[in-house]
């Protein structure tokens, strides 16, 4: 990071079947899958596309999904 080394103390895990490209529908479909979280972050793409999925992901969901503000911080628990 930054042309540093820095040691990773996560775990590594492979996610079959998910594509950075997917549509929104795809994406619901992939999370449907998944135990529900507390909250869903989106940190990714466009921010009325980040808004609108979010809206998605509550309608269809019934999830908690945030988009948080560019240099916003959360603790992840």
């Amino acid at each position: 990071m930054f042309g540093e080394y820095v040691p990773v103390r996560a775990q590594v895990a492979d996610v079959p079947h998910f594509s950075a490209h997917a549509d929104a529908a795809q994406i619901i479909d992939w999370l449907r899958g998944a135990p529900a979280p507390q909250t869903t972050y989106l940190v990714h793409g466009e921010p009325e596309a980040a808004e609108a999925l979010r809206d998605r992901i509550d309608r269809s969901l019934g999830w908690t999904a945030v988009v948080p503000c560019s240099g916003e911080r959360v603790l992840v628990r």
